[in-house]
């Protein structure tokens, strides 16, 4: 927007200014036979604030700013200097070049240089482990834990347990430990594996690791297609870096913009390269809309500032823009040199922003027409997000693991009386049968065997 022709009415009190726009949105666009956009916000809060009256019209050839080979200025810069117009408000970037041949206020608006992407183009690609992924390495470790424990638990239960394990002397135990994780691994696939346990104790640990697998499962499968889904929003290339380094995306800016000089001019080897690509490649466009475009038929990455990339990404859902952000800058109001009202208009934008008032209409003019993408990216299930599974895991093997030994000290009890012994003694007779005493009058029958 450019503002032109002065004039001092009611003793310099009120002041009737004309104003030439550039159109590009949000910043100015047309509604019929008005004129809309943050700039056209922007252009009457400042006139509230300063009391002047302003008319409008649009910028001749539709360039912002910039200097030919023969060291004139064009565009909006162009009518500032030669006097055509006033002021230029608009998303014109404060520059070292343009300040010197005009007049630029305090920046309305902060953005700097980023790149988009389609979501098609930009999907990264498939880690080898990713099915790892929705559990925490913390995660997994309390798992493989608890399997450990649980497998253990019901071996140590089905030896204690008489139900299971009848007699010791004559019959053959049927879980072995390495049956007992055989059995879990069946439960925590939801297949199961025979035989079962057929005491309450081992009953028990067995339902409890089975609400442990089903809950287990649940949170994994839609922690992992959470992840799935939010595959797309993430970017292979990331940063300037990465995107300098490949060769499989094209890659280009508005010919002759900000941008454009800024990689130029750089002497940093990355922003170097990328210049050259685009200087070989001629991959450069001539508007933002064209780079838009560009980008949604694929293979294409264009780079501008964040303020117009961000537009660009509300209005396309498809695209999506690099988190990484360089050369930071502002967009200004520009005037010819010693424009008696810059100093009130630096302070307006001062009070505008101060009270809120910036960001008000930023996020007006920037609001998003896509569907909201459910918040944040998913994490990996940490586990202290499941600490009361765990807790009800542990509760469970520990009541299998009393109920077995009730149940042994049951029969252990019932011997006792039968005969006449303490119940203390027949109890540790039984656990001495349980746990290896077989196992060494076996070696001793094999001894006298092989003596004989």
């Amino acid at each position: 927007v450019f503002l032109s022709v002065i004039k001092p009415i009611c003793g310099g009190k009120l002041i009737l200014i004309g104003c030439t726009l550039a159109p590009q949105e949000p910043y100015t666009m047309t509604q019929g036979s008005e004129l809309e956009g943050y700039c056209i916000d922007l252009l009457a809060e400042i006139a509230k604030r300063l009391d002047f009256k302003y008319t409008v019209h649009l910028v001749k050839d539709g360039k912002y700013g910039q200097q030919d080979e023969s060291g004139n200025w064009l565009g909006m810069i162009g009518e500032v200097v030669r006097g055509e117009a006033d002021l230029a408000v608009a998303s014109l970037t404060l520059t070292a070049t343009r300040e010197q041949g005009v007049e630029m206020s305090t920046p309305f608006m902060q953005t700097g240089i980023g790149f988009i992407l389609s979501r098609d183009v930009g999907s990264e690609e498939s880690h080898s482990l990713s099915f790892l992924f929705p559990f925490s390495t913390e995660m997994w470790v309390g798992i493989l834990l608890a399997f450990l424990v649980t497998g253990l638990c019901i071996y140590l239960v089905s030896r204690i347990s008489p139900c299971e394990w009848a007699d010791p002397e004559t019959d053959e135990h049927s879980f072995t430990l390495l049956h007992s994780f055989w059995y879990i691994t069946g439960a925590l696939t939801l297949q199961g594996a025979g035989p079962h346990p057929k005491g309450l104790s081992g009953r028990v640990i067995s339902a409890i690791w089975w609400v442990f697998a089903v809950v287990l499962l649940a949170c994994y499968f839609s922690n992992f297609n959470a992840m799935l889904r939010s595959d797309s929003k993430h970017v292979s290339v990331n940063n300037f870096e990465e995107l300098a380094k490949q060769d499989v995306i094209d890659y280009g800016t508005v010919e002759g913009g900000s941008t454009f000089n800024f990689f130029k001019n750089s002497k940093n080897p990355t922003y170097r390269r990328i210049y050259q690509h685009m200087e070989r490649k001629k991959s450069c466009v001539a508007s933002v809309e064209e780079g838009n475009r560009r980008t949604q038929e694929g293979n294409y990455a264009f780079i501008g500032e964040a303020a117009s990339l961000d537009l660009a990404v509300a209005r396309y859902c498809n695209l999506i823009r690099s988190s990484e952000l360089i050369a930071m800058r502002g967009y200004s109001i520009a005037a010819p040199l010693g424009f008696p009202m810059m100093k009130n208009i630096t302070v307006a934008i001062l009070q505008l922003s101060e009270s809120g008032e910036l960001a008000f209409l930023q996020s007006k003019w920037w609001a998003s027409s896509c569907l909201p993408e459910g918040g944040q990216a998913p994490h990996a299930l940490q586990p202290h997000l499941l600490r009361g599974l765990f807790l009800l895991l542990a509760l469970g093997l520990g009541l299998g693991l009393l109920m077995a030994i009730l149940e042994l000290a049951s029969k252990a009890r019932s011997q006792a009386k039968d005969q006449k012994k303490s119940c203390c003694s027949v109890l540790l007779a039984e656990l001495s049968q349980r746990f290896g005493s077989r196992g060494a009058n076996a070696g001793t029958e094999m001894s006298e065997k092989s003596k004989a």
